[in-house]
């Protein structure tokens, strides 16, 4: 019980791009200890983009063997009953990017985040997703939400699903505004922050963690308010230890 893989960005072979994250995704299928686990993808965050959903049968189903559900709450009408089924006979829950905000309401509305929840605290499912994917499984996240509707819109902060209890920002290297915007906002939820760059996750079993990179150069942040000044340690591929002693103590710049 309690796995979680939470990934800052990347790609993952949509039409035109190379797939970056491979690495941290063999381990997500490794975590499960099958040959062929079954994954249930959900896009709500992508309002069930079927370019998504493709892309993810593809490297997901085609290359790395995972058998594919789909969760399409825009498009298909679910009951509580019928989503726990698709959720408790999955190995990997994998959550694809887009509107956070959007995507959690959708979950309230359906049950679905109650049903997320018990399968952590419940099951050996592993909870994994990329970006909106990331956020979710936190106490807070840095969100881009309301720039689907205004690009010059502030990034916002959001509750999660708080199975881990800290705030979380993906794309930390690649968007400008988000390392200023999570300084602002660990001053306000006043707990420890991490910052995933793009192809880089951290893992979460039973209270440990591991940081996976897929490329080089790609990092973790860790960063907190102490004593009125604002600290920040960088870890990379392999950094590894406990969530309570990542929340109360600084960590080896890697």
């Amino acid at each position: 019980m309690g796995k979680i893989v939470a990934i800052g960005g990347g790609e993952i072979g949509r039409p035109g791009y190379n797939v970056e994250t491979l690495k941290i995704d063999l381990e997500i299928k490794k975590m499960t200890g099958k040959i062929s686990p079954k994954m249930c993808f959900i896009p709500t965050a992508s309002n069930d983009s079927e370019t998504y959903i493709e892309t993810v049968q593809n490297h997901f189903g085609k290359s790395i063997g995972c058998e594919i559900s789909i969760i399409e709450l825009h498009n298909n009408d679910y009951s509580y009953a019928d989503l726990e089924k698709i959720v408790f006979s999955s190995d990997i829950i994998y959550v694809g990017g887009g509107n956070t905000k959007m995507m959690l309401s959708k979950w309230k509305n359906t049950g679905l985040d109650r049903i997320l929840i018990k399968a952590f605290n419940e099951t050996n499912v592993v909870l994994s997703g990329i970006s909106a994917g990331a956020i979710c499984w936190f106490k807070f996240g840095s969100s881009d939400s309301e720039k689907f509707d205004n690009p010059d819109a502030e990034l916002i902060g959001l509750p999660g699903l708080d199975l881990i209890d800290l705030t979380i920002c993906p794309h930390f290297d690649v968007e400008e505004d988000r390392k200023p915007d999570f300084r602002k906002l660990l001053h306000t939820t006043n707990n420890t922050g991490i910052g995933l760059d793009n192809c880089c996750a951290v893992k979460i079993v039973n209270g440990n963690f591991q940081i996976i990179t897929s490329i080089e150069d790609s990092f973790a942040w860790i960063s907190k308010w102490e004593n009125g000044n604002y600290k920040k340690w960088r870890l990379g591929d392999g950094a590894s230890g406990s969530i309570e002693d990542l929340c109360k103590t600084p960590i080896k710049v890697l």
